[in-house]
């Protein structure tokens, strides 16, 4: 049991989640009528902004130990790849804006961005759960893309994939003794509220 996860939570990692949620947009939005080749590219340079730079920087303040645990484990640590984390949300929210896409797109990495914010100011003395909050983000997109009538496939199976992923993923990080019931409701209530809200 606790194999498994640990594998949901390197799967569902918080820097892995901005990869798929622009992922699903382009393919399950109108925004699926883009030549693939494009499509691509954006999922790509999202994936390099919010994950491999991200990951890429918390290795290197592992081998420089600043960090004693690339899995972000030791609450006082986190305040630095908070940081990185909210300024390539940001960089990717201002990359999406500047190809035109949909505004809620965008604004789903500024909703990220945001959240991060809310959990580093929480984690200074708490330690609420960014798993969570991204898994839980996500989610709240699929349900915006639903609210908004604008997905070409049906919606509500992805939803419920998404919701049964994001309640796995919280289990996991509590089988794991990373966080208790309550530091993963309010990180899911944190990424929901907030993805949900500013992309309307």
């Amino acid at each position: 049991m606790n194999r498994i996860a640990h594998i949901l939570s390197w799967v569902l990692s918080p820097i892995l989640i901005p990869t798929y949620a622009v992922f699903a947009a382009l393919w399950i939005t109108p925004l699926a009528m883009l030549p693939a080749d494009i499509r691509w590219n954006v999922v790509i340079v999202t994936a390099l902004v919010t994950c491999v730079l991200p990951a890429f920087a918390i290795m290197l303040l592992y081998w420089m130990k600043i960090i004693s645990d690339p899995g972000l484990n030791n609450r006082t640590e986190r305040l630095a790849p908070y940081v990185l984390t909210i300024l390539c949300y940001c960089a990717c929210a201002w990359y999406l804006y500047s190809i035109h896409s949909p505004h809620w797109m965008w604004m789903f990495m500024v909703a990220g961005a945001c959240t991060a914010v809310v959990s580093c100011i929480i984690n200074t003395w708490w330690k609420i759960s960014a798993h969570a909050a991204a898994m839980a983000g996500f989610t709240a997109m699929l349900f915006r893309i639903a609210a908004d009538h604008i997905a070409i496939v049906p919606i509500w199976p992805y939803i419920a994939a998404s919701i049964f992923l994001c309640g796995a993923l919280c289990t996991s990080r509590m089988l794991l003794d990373r966080h208790t019931f309550w530091q993963v409701t309010a990180g899911s209530a944190n990424g929901f509220l907030m993805v949900y809200l500013l992309t309307m």
